[in-house]
């Protein structure tokens, strides 16, 4: 899956091609910028001194706080599914809204059938996902390997998605090719919030992918801690063997001292499971 995150980092190319149709007022205004600063340097070398520095700095600094937000530049011309697809990843609302404007279907997607909505999830922008689920974007939509925005969500660990899609009507429950839920990506990626969300909207905790791990398997295997204990009074089942043969109890390393107290405390004896708060 990293190689697939890596498809989705926005390519320094494009900033570079973004500053062609910035049209003449740009040009003008970076033109006025390099003369002042021209004109700044001559002053500083003339007056010299610190002092004189500093206080600059110190008045520069201060207009920098003062300047507003730019506005969103417009958008004049189609967009293409490139960019749309880029978009948004990078959280530009602009480009996303006028391709859609112009009829470009939410559900576009590139060669391994990844929507924007599958990148808006993984990186976390909420407005974007809003507007796409909006437009009609379907909200489990497929990708090669299975994965739904709630699985995008939790990879990038965005509890503020997780809801937003979930309240949209996302499903929590669909597997991937892998055989992992939600919950397994979540407890994966290690943002205990959003672990914590699914189990409280009831999702499977012993849900197994295709190796035979539960959510529990990989939270020892990584050292999730927080989340351990988490799915532990949530019922994960420590006996539970995957197919290698091994329960979670066994994943724990010897070093993970902690961590085995935990699991062997509370293996054997379900009855006295049952009375702990």
């Amino acid at each position: 899956s990293s190689a697939m995150v890596q498809l989705d980092i926005p390519h320094l190319e494009e900033k570079k091609h973004g500053l062609i149709n910035k049209g003449v007022a740009n040009l003008k205004g970076q033109e006025k910028v390099r003369k002042s600063s021209v004109d700044l340097r001559k002053e500083i070398l003339e007056v010299g001194g610190t002092e004189y520095l500093f206080k600059l700095h110190k008045k520069a600094k201060k207009k920098e706080e003062e300047k507003p937000e730019p506005e969103p530049e417009e958008i004049t011309g189609p967009v293409a599914v490139e960019d749309f697809l880029k978009a948004a990843v990078q959280g530009r609302i602009q480009a996303v809204e006028k391709f859609l404007v112009d009829g470009g279907s939410p559900n576009t997607c590139d060669q391994f059938h990844r929507t924007a909505l599958h990148r808006a999830s993984l990186e976390g922008h909420t407005e974007i996902v809003e507007k796409l689920l909006d437009q009609g974007a379907t909200i489990d939509f497929r990708d090669r390997l299975d994965c739904t925005a709630m699985h995008w969500a939790c990879r990038g660990g965005h509890l503020a998605v997780v809801k937003l899609l979930q309240e949209k009507g996302a499903n929590l429950k669909l597997k991937d090719k892998l055989l992992s839920t939600p919950l397994h990506v979540a407890t994966r990626t290690g943002v205990a919030d959003v672990v914590e969300h699914l189990i409280n909207n009831g999702v499977d905790v012993n849900s197994r992918d295709r190796e035979g791990d539960s959510a529990l398997h990989d939270a020892v295997r990584l050292s999730r801690y927080k989340i351990i204990k988490m799915l532990i009074l949530h019922g994960a089942d420590m006996l539970a063997k995957n197919l290698a043969g091994k329960t979670p109890a066994d994943l724990v390393q010897l070093w993970q001292a902690d961590t085995r107290e935990v699991l062997e405390k509370k293996e054997p004896n379900t009855t006295e499971m049952r009375h702990e708060t």
